[in-house]
């Protein structure tokens, strides 16, 4: 699992030596151009079905990855730094893919997490990472994380992050930025004692915009650790990398340690419809895989009208870009859900309800979330939805695509026309003692009312 010297150094000389490509035309001609082509050479046109917002058909599964595949052999991955493609045969691609592991562990001892490759249906339980680098004020980053920490569903943590540093503004780019990447392994070993969870694997760096927070807190003394931890490293859409994300490959390289490939395509956006933003996320997780040797991760759809990925169209997409990476690779892919409502409204754990069971029926290894009411506010997550969101992902292992299809029409209308409109809620402050890390009524109250219905809907919580 280790990254190789020689498939490192030929991704650097690809991406200094191949064919040139202006970031304009990547993204208004050839990323629209070749994902238009292959949609309609495989017939991909107007599949997306809102009526069953999990997708029944495998063998159509199958013929976004074999377009996928194309998609990626033909444009390969744009440096945006060099102006060049990084590209690849196709038998290049499938061996890479080849490479990259079915399982791996991340973390230490009693808190070990073991990642495997899932198929559609599996009854094994994925793996729940949370929550999403969700910036916190200071005060809070401690409680919040010993809190989620102390969730037992969750089984590694890669946020929150800092909005300032020792009260300065975390600049991107800037020292600041270096010196929070240290700060944030510092003050995660702190809360996870706090929460008994001594050895629990931690993605890296989560206060990271840029690559100075992994160079200043991953490998060094007293912070992240090659060993145990896993590197981020999240391309641009559509299908980019860039000098920052190399430099994370590299000094990941040099500290022996693994890396988490992640991006994600816009539904509106380059790509074009679910259907198109379908075919881009495997298309790029194809790359991602090639490009960063990554161990866990891939691409995602996101909704532009919606800000998130828990509507019809977007569910649809998730669970077919799932469905065909399980079944075309034996990668663990990992996914992250975006959620727009704040904590304490129904809605939030609605949408939590109906994304993570599709992730789970459709074979992602790994989720990573939530992204509690769209990451917009500072402060706004809490360990009462991450606890929700990591029972239904992993007690949905083994419902078939029917049942869950059955589920998710049965609970969309009960948030889906919030969703250009999400609730706000109340920030962590707002609904929990930071002492005794313990909801408020009204919270526990709402998380007991959607339990309740989401069972009844037939996710077997109980």
């Amino acid at each position: 699992m280790a990254i190789q010297r020689d498939r490192l150094m030929d991704v650097l000389d690809k991406a200094h030596k191949g064919p040139i490509v202006k970031q304009f035309d990547w993204d208004t001609r050839v990323i629209p151009g070749a994902i238009n082509d292959k949609l309609k050479k495989y017939g991909l046109q107007r599949t997306c079905d809102p009526a069953n917002p999990i997708n029944q058909d495998l063998a159509l599964a199958d013929r976004y990855f074999e377009a996928a595949l194309e998609v990626a052999t033909e444009v390969g991955m744009l440096c945006t730094d060099t102006q060049r493609a990084i590209r690849y045969s196709r038998e290049e691609l499938l061996a890479g893919l080849e490479a990259a592991p079915a399982a791996f562990t991340l973390g230490e001892g009693k808190e070990t997490a073991h990642f495997q490759h899932r198929a559609v249906s599996d009854p094994t339980p994925p793996i729940w990472v949370s929550p999403l680098s969700i910036a916190v004020s200071e005060d809070v980053f401690e409680p919040l994380v010993e809190g989620i920490a102390a969730v037992p569903e969750v089984d590694c943590l890669e946020g929150p992050s800092f909005e300032t540093i020792w009260g300065a503004p975390l600049r991107a780019g800037s020292p600041y930025e270096l010196l929070a990447g240290k700060m944030q392994a510092e003050r995660f070993y702190s809360a996870i004692s706090k929460a008994g969870r001594d050895g629990i694997g931690l993605y890296a760096v989560g206060t990271s915009p840029t690559h100075y927070g992994v160079l200043g807190g991953f490998g060094v003394p007293g912070g992240y650790k090659p060993g145990r931890d896993i590197v981020l490293v999240l391309s641009p859409v559509e299908i980019k990398t860039s000098y920052e994300n190399l430099m994370k490959l590299a000094h990941a390289y040099n500290c022996g340690g693994l890396t988490y490939g992640g991006s994600w395509s816009m539904i509106g956006g380059y790509a074009g419809g679910p259907e198109g933003a379908a075919l881009s996320c495997i298309a790029c997780t194809i790359m991602l895989y090639n490009v960063y040797q990554c161990v866990n991760g891939a691409s995602f759809p996101y909704d532009l009208k919606t800000m998130g990925n828990c509507g019809r169209q977007a569910l649809w997409a998730l669970g077919t870009v799932f469905q065909a990476l399980s079944r075309n690779t034996h990668i663990c892919a990992n996914s992250v859900l975006n959620q727009t409502a704040g904590p304490v409204t129904e809605c939030l754990l609605y949408e939590s309800a109906v994304g993570m069971m599709t992730l789970s029926v459709c074979g992602a290894s790994s989720c990573t979330g939530p992204r509690t009411a769209g990451g917009k506010y500072t402060n706004y997550i809490t360990p009462l939805e991450v606890k929700f969101a990591g029972e239904v992902f992993k007690k949905a292992s083994g419902m078939s695509l029917a049942q869950a299809n059955e589920v998710a029409n049965c609970l969309l209308p009960k948030y889906e026309h919030e969703l250009g409109h999400p609730p706000k809620g109340q920030s962590f402050k707002e609904c929990y003692d930071l002492t005794t890390l313990t909801p408020s009524d009204e919270w526990r109250a709402v998380y007991d009312k959607v339990k309740n219905e989401v069972i009844g809907a037939g996710i077997p919580l109980s």
